[in-house]
């Protein structure tokens, strides 16, 4: 093999990592607005087959509509987790002197010291800081709303003129066809994906919210957003979204009855809704190979962080997609895929 192109392609390749992570603020947000984009035309999609409706509104109205149903949904949903944030703070005082009665039993019992332990690993560690950091985090994540919305709204602008700027770029009646059936055929593979997935992660969440309330653990609402966020990062989402409301149910209530309750009713909603209704929801549409999640899971985790983990599987069957319609990189597309039928 040419040493020359092998030199390139690891030139390339660490300019486009340099590039991911210094322009993560410009990037990050970008992406966010172009999966909502494609979010948005799928609820116009089921919009229009509304009767009387698709028929009779004009395509930008849907689009309109649309954006504003997820656009209200996700300012309610916003509101409620912050407040839900600011409740558990209030109750930090409550949950340290629960923790200190487990740790003191447990030390008695089976001579195991938790404070000690997270001492050693995390080092001087207060519940009231990693509460504050938590919203913080949240806080500057949805500050960047803004931008992400004015995104969209270009997204929507540019979808209305590409067509034309494609019979330009192609003026050939053939090639144009061609052209247009593959970034048709792109979009649909994309939009159905982000939408089943988030139809998925949306029941996850809601089941939760459910079994949260009537175990009476405190703020369902934030553990339901946050199940329903971690459930689009493959495995350790899964994991992580039954460990934190067992783990707050265990210094909410001061005993191991309750942790072990949320455990396995959460984890119970995982594996039915994991292998029983993605699946059937979802088919075919999360072909990736199992070795290729850990390791995007890692690779975006290194580079964006839990914002990255979250997109890691959305970005790699979407590269996936666009690798499987063109003939130089559909090599690449097979390598990625589970089974290799792209």
């Amino acid at each position: 093999m040419n040493i020359t192109r092998i030199a390139s392609g690891i030139f390339i390749a660490i300019a486009v990592i340099a590039l991911l992570i210094l322009g993560k603020n410009f990037i990050l947000p970008l992406i966010i607005a172009v999966l909502i984009w494609f979010l948005i035309k799928e609820i116009r999609k089921v919009l229009s087959k509304i009767p009387f409706v698709g028929s009779k509104i004009p395509k930008w109205v849907l689009s309109v509509l649309a954006t504003f149903m997820l656009f209200v949904i996700s300012g309610l949903m916003i509101g409620m987790v912050v407040e839900n944030i600011e409740s558990l703070s209030e109750n930090i005082d409550i949950y340290q002197s629960n923790f200190d009665i487990i740790n003191l039993k447990f030390e008695k019992d089976y001579n195991i010291n938790f404070s000690e332990s997270f001492s050693t690993y995390l080092g001087d560690y207060d519940f009231s800081t990693i509460f504050n950091s938590l919203l913080n985090s949240i806080t500057d994540l949805f500050s960047r709303t803004f931008i992400i919305g004015f995104y969209v709204l270009f997204l929507f602008f540019e979808e209305n003129v590409f067509r034309t700027k494609l019979q330009y770029l192609y003026p050939e009646v053939t090639k144009f066809n061609d052209v247009s059936v593959t970034l048709d055929r792109i979009s649909f593979a994309i939009s159905r994906y982000i939408s089943l997935k988030t139809l998925v992660s949306l029941i996850t969440g809601v089941s939760s919210f459910i079994a949260l309330i009537v175990i009476g653990v405190d703020t369902p609402a934030f553990w339901a957003f946050l199940i329903f966020i971690l459930s689009f990062i493959p495995v350790v989402g899964a994991l992580i979204a039954v460990l934190f409301p067992a783990t707050i149910a265990l210094f909410q209530f001061g005993d191991l009855t309750h942790f072990f309750t949320v455990l396995g009713i959460i984890g119970f909603i995982q594996l039915i809704v994991g292998n029983v209704i993605e699946p059937k929801i979802m088919g075919n549409s999360l072909n990736v190979s199992s070795l290729v999640v850990i390791l995007s899971l890692s690779f975006w985790g290194m580079i964006w962080g839990i914002t990255g983990m979250v997109l890691s599987v959305p970005i790699t069957v979407i590269m996936i997609i666009l690798f499987a319609q063109f003939p130089t990189t559909r090599s690449l597309a097979i390598i990625l895929s589970d089974k290799g039928d792209v």
